[in-house]
């Protein structure tokens, strides 16, 4: 791939990343491996920063709130709230063109950070702002498991 940013610039060559087969499945780095370990086993984990407190999701090995390194994965409830959704009905990406309509939203956890997900279990039309969701972790591709949220039984 070559980028030329203004005219008459010298070209910068990038390498080129290697085509992923889908765009639903995650790269699995050294740094999110608990994570994904822990998916597997339908487990949330979140981060938990011992330098000033705080906890963050998505996984990694800087804490966004004070920039400390002494961040150590944590089990989360795996409930929250939705804070706010979306109900997709075009969506020409495989595989999510196969999932049409669905509902992509951001969850407020217990525990306080956000996260983008799903939520299934429901008609998109019964999500609304505030519903209280469970975790619960799906196989998307062999050994592969996603996140998802759907309606808690309270």
């Amino acid at each position: 791939m070559t980028e030329k940013t203004t005219p008459g610039a010298k070209a910068v060559t990038r390498p080129r990343q290697p085509a992923r087969s889908r765009a639903d499945l995650p790269t699995v780095e050294a740094e999110t491996r608990p994570y994904w370990e822990a998916a597997a086993q339908g487990r949330l984990l979140i981060a938990s920063c011992a330098g000033c407190g705080a906890v963050h999701h998505y996984p990694r090995v800087m804490c966004p709130s004070c920039w400390s390194e002494e961040v150590t994965p944590v089990e989360a409830e795996g409930t929250g709230t939705v804070y706010t959704y979306s109900t997709v009905h075009r969506n020409d990406l495989p595989p999510f063109n196969e999932r049409l309509p669905y509902v992509a939203a951001l969850v407020e956890l217990t525990e306080g950070p956000r996260l983008m997900t799903n939520i299934v279990g429901c008609a998109p039309e019964e999500v609304v702002i505030g519903m209280r969701v469970r975790a619960r972790f799906e196989e998307i591709d062999d050994g592969v498991h996603a996140l998802y949220f759907s309606p808690a039984a309270d």
